[in-house]
């Protein structure tokens, strides 16, 4: 008995340790947990990128100065999730090389672009070797002859970097992906909305993306699926702002998010450039096969079946249909999208067809009239005799059509410098000069205006104006949210809306809108080697 005793009193004290003994194993053993996650080498992570949309039907070029590359540590104010006390940054070696964004415009020069590569390639070099890539473009960059520009550089940052390191890129939806570029890289992704509100959130998921996989060890996604779609579509059209935009997008995230998915991805592609790989595009990543084709091809067909669906959106015109409506209108500020030589799209943004016709228009002269702001247009040589006067001046000079004359030579302005500002990061300095009551800003280097701000650091009040004219297509969130009324006005320029008015050679035919009754394209998922292959 006593035996019996004595072996149950040694079970319990064995089975039940006084509680500060199990809490200091407990302890002792998440510290060695903690210790061994600190002594784990953190991946190396690279960061390079160069974006920019360019047309082919603009005569404009783009130089290297344009694209403002940020270079080593520069590269992370670019990415405000990225900031030093952030928690992505705490998860790995960052190792930014070059990252160079343009404002969208004509083809890049070969020189440029030669530059601006060489500089990435050397910068990866002498960091390497890595675990993985953050790979920031926009997808819809175009090169003095050369085709793919973005696939030729994955393929050269490849042949840096090796096959074994996992690149993540971020893409505009309006970018490009071709099969170049698809093979060359692990994960993809790009915007899902138009305007791009979630450009950030974007980039972000593209970086988290690449941590989780690295983290996880699970490495590059076992399926690529890649589905090109022949349709071709301006943004103006396909804004996620209305249907059927808004519905086909809406169900992209869901679609990322099953089991087996790490991203699904649509993209428009870019419709003022003449390349074979400028098409719509559906790719979707992730280690379950079925999951990743089959939502591959409920994404590529819900996209074709609305082909016919996508319209402008916002009601259009020709200019003296916009401009008769907007004099006429008893809601202000009444916006016209001045969208054949917008900037945000490639436009030249110097054509000055546009504000020829305003100025010809007497509701905007004399005192009665109605007022018009005028965003905007190049005119360095008005510029600096402007600062030469100081504000209050009278001035008579001209004003664009130095890059793209086609439609309208220089607009002569004759009238007074009523502000002058210095220090933007594009137009570099601005001037007003008041022509009647069209208020005319005129800039050093072409820039969009399409932020409030923009307008009243020149002492402008746009939701005051009658009328307020911007060279862009859909108007961004502010305009948008400030506009009274609005339409889109079908202006000529190298980003016109009417795209079978356009001189298309080379892009892969059939295509909607081009070749309107063609019939329905294989659209079954095409699985993308591995990088590995490569």
């Amino acid at each position: 008995m006593k035996t019996t005793f004595l072996l149950a009193v040694s079970f319990f004290a064995a089975t039940f340790q006084p509680l500060s003994s199990r809490l200091e194993e407990k302890d002792f053993k998440e510290n060695k947990a903690e210790i061994s996650s600190k002594n784990k080498a953190l991946p190396r992570i690279a960061i390079a990128g160069l974006g920019i949309e360019s047309s082919t039907f603009s005569p404009a070029l783009t130089t290297e100065e344009a694209f403002h590359a940020r270079y080593g540590d520069q590269v992370y104010a670019a990415y405000p999730f990225m900031s030093a006390d952030s928690g992505i940054r705490a998860k790995a070696t960052w190792l930014p090389a070059l990252v160079g964004k343009s404002l969208p415009g004509g083809a890049v020069t070969r020189e440029a672009y030669e530059s601006l590569v060489k500089q990435t390639l050397d910068l990866l070099k002498k960091n390497g070797p890595y675990d993985g890539m953050f790979f920031d473009i926009h997808g819809a960059m175009s090169v003095v002859g050369l085709d793919d520009p973005e696939g030729d550089f994955i393929v050269r940052i490849r042949e840096v970097v090796g096959k074994k390191t996992v690149i993540s890129t971020s893409m505009d939806l309006h970018g490009n992906v071709s099969w170049r570029l698809a093979q060359n890289t692990d994960l993809i992704t790009c915007y899902r909305m138009a305007p791009h509100e979630d450009a950030m959130q974007t980039k972000k998921r593209a970086v988290t993306n690449l941590l989780s996989r690295l983290e996880s060890g699970k490495g590059k996604p076992a399926y690529k699926a890649w589905i090109p779609i022949p349709v071709l579509l301006p943004g103006e059209k396909t804004s996620t702002r209305i249907e059927p935009g808004k519905r086909i997008y809406a169900a992209v995230t869901p679609a990322s998010l099953q089991k087996g998915v790490i991203d699904a991805a649509m993209w428009v592609g870019y419709a003022w450039a003449d390349e074979p790989r400028n098409h719509a595009v559906v790719m979707v990543t992730g280690d379950d096969k079925k999951a990743v084709t089959s939502t591959a091809e409920k994404l590529a067909k819900s996209f074709w079946d609305v082909r016919r669906e996508f319209e402008f959106v916002a009601p259009t015109g020709t200019l003296k249909e916009a401009l008769d409506k907007a004099v006429t209108s008893d809601k202000t500020p009444f916006f016209i999208s001045d969208s054949g030589d917008n900037p945000t799209a490639g436009g030249a943004g110097d054509v000055t067809w546009t504000i020829t016709e305003i100025l010809k228009r007497p509701e905007f002269q004399g005192e009665k009239g109605k007022s018009l702001i005028y965003a905007s247009i190049p005119g360095p040589e008005l510029v600096a005799k402007a600062v030469e006067m100081g504000v209050g001046g009278k001035i008579d000079a001209l004003a664009g059509a130095k890059v793209d004359s086609r439609f309208a030579p220089p607009i002569r302005l004759v009238g007074t410098v009523t502000a002058i500002e210095h220090g933007d990061r594009n137009a570099e300095t601005e001037v007003v000069v008041k022509v009647g009551n069209v208020s005319v800003i005129v800039t050093k280097k072409r820039k969009p205006y399409h932020k409030e701000a923009d307008f009243t650091r020149l002492g402008l009040a746009p939701r005051k104006s009658d009328v307020v004219v911007v060279k862009i297509g859909y108007l961004e969130p502010e305009l948008y949210n400030m506009r009274a009324d609005w339409i889109l006005s079908l202006t000529p320029g190298g980003v016109d809306q009417n795209l079978e008015g356009l001189d298309y050679k080379r892009v892969k035919r059939p295509i909607f809108p081009l070749d309107k009754d063609m019939k329905d394209p294989d659209l079954k998922a095409r699985i993308v080697p591995s990088s590995d292959s490569i």
